[in-house]
């Protein structure tokens, strides 16, 4: 009997562990994503583009989610999660080695193109780690370790736009006066700088994750492969692809309209580089919104407090339409804090009424973060025919939708799959 309790109590180190080393993966990914806030401005002086071209950054690397998603469960089925984590990190150190070329021969096709190669290396990670994390436990704690991820996640959101600002903004075109060569060439240079510190970030966390491959594969539990199809068969997976296509193309959307937005005279009035500072409080307010909710969802259901804060989004993006001033500005930063755990509710809502495997459903909910690439386009279309103001209804209509899927998923039966279930026998 003391055996037994010994191996229980060095199979939940092990998980510990194996969770800490997971979670490592998603604060890197939220700092590259991150970037592209402050990435957007930058080419958008650089290459002299419109709104809309200029989110053309964001549809490139989010495009991604929608091309790769179901490939990468596939991938993930075969090669287990330890090796498709290594191959992730290394596609993305790829993506970044791209960018150099990029704006040396000053094509923002290319960039668009290194841009979708490390979301590629992302969603393979998305689609590896997210049931990861959620299965790495006791099934009641699911979503607890979730939006525990998610925090750390946040906490790379919070750093990745404050660095970038203070390394893209500063300098070249930035310093005023008129366009010049030299002005674009120094700009140019701070992309390449930005990546080439990315890319040796995750060339460290590649080989610190593949020395501890072994304490992965063993910790996480075995899971039923079966094909990537079989989610567009459950009627709950397909309501929660709908729902984060919806969520993540509304936060991308403020996030990479933040620092145009703040800059407006009839808005903050501030330069670039202080915009782009301050789109770190955005993140910061998911930061700490998603330690919150660890201790909210351990009081408050979860469909019902994604209820909550869907609706208190969707109230601010309304008054965002018909407001400005540094109130404005305030407000806008602040649904940071509403949108902190929408992701993974949303994600282990699903997870648990999903009658299909885990792999498959994990493979379409990322596959739906591609909203991150056509919502977007959808506001700065608005934005560039109205204001930037009105275009707040863009995201208003997404979070209303995601409202109404947290009060059907409330009421809803739980599935809860032997695919969800940790240590489920196959």
């Amino acid at each position: 009997m003391s055996t037994s309790a010994s191996s229980g109590a060095g199979d939940g180190g092990r998980s510990q562990l194996a969770f800490s080393y997971v979670t490592a993966l998603f604060f890197i990914w939220g700092a590259v994503t991150s970037v592209n806030d402050v990435l957007v401005p930058a080419v958008k002086s650089i290459f002299a583009l419109s709104d809309t071209e200029a989110f053309l950054t964001q549809f490139a690397f989010f495009l991604a989610y929608g091309i790769v998603s179901l490939p990468a469960a596939a991938l993930v089925a075969r090669l287990g999660a330890s090796r498709s984590i290594t191959v992730a990190l290394v596609v993305m150190v790829v993506g970044c080695l791209l960018m150099p070329l990029a704006t040396s021969l000053r094509a923002y096709s290319l960039v668009l193109l290194a841009l979708f190669v490390i979301a590629s290396g992302i969603t393979l990670l998305q689609v590896s780690a997210n049931p990861l994390s959620a299965v790495l436990g006791t099934p009641e704690r699911s979503h607890f370790r979730l939006v525990l991820s998610q925090a750390f996640n946040s906490v790379g959101t919070v750093v990745g736009p404050f660095l970038a600002a203070h390394t893209l903004l500063r300098g070249g075109l930035f310093d005023g006066g008129p366009v010049t060569d030299a002005k674009i060439v120094e700009s140019l240079g701070k992309i390449d700088i930005a990546y080439a510190v990315i890319a040796t970030i995750i060339v460290v966390l590649a080989i610190l994750l593949y020395r501890a491959r072994h304490l992965i594969d063993a910790a996480a539990p075995e899971v039923a492969g079966g094909s990537v199809l079989a989610a567009f068969g459950s009627r709950w997976a397909l309501l929660g692809a709908g729902a984060i296509f919806l969520y993540v193309g509304a936060e991308v959307s403020i996030g990479t309209a933040m620092v145009n937005y703040l800059e407006q005279p009839n808005i903050l009035a501030v330069t670039a580089v202080e915009a782009g500072s301050l789109v770190s409080l955005y993140w910061l307010g998911a930061l700490i919104g998603r330690f919150a909710g660890t201790a909210l969802l351990a009081k408050i259901p979860a469909g019902r407090l994604l209820t909550i804060v869907a609706t208190g989004a969707a109230l601010l993006c309304l008054i965002l339409t018909q407001l400005s001033g540094s109130l404005a500005g305030v407000l806008a930063l602040s649904i940071g804090l509403f949108n902190a755990i929408m992701f993974p509710v949303i994600f282990t809502l699903t997870l648990e009424r999903s009658s299909a495997p885990a792999p498959a459903t994990s493979g379409l909910l990322v596959m739906a973060i591609v909203g991150g690439a056509v919502v977007p386009l959808a506001y700065a279309a608005v934005a560039d025919a109205t204001t930037r103001s009105t275009a707040f209804a863009v995201p208003m209509i997404c979070y209303v939708v995601i409202a109404v899927f947290a009060l059907a998923a409330a009421r809803a039966r739980v599935v809860m799959t032997d695919a969800v279930r940790p240590g489920a026998a196959h």
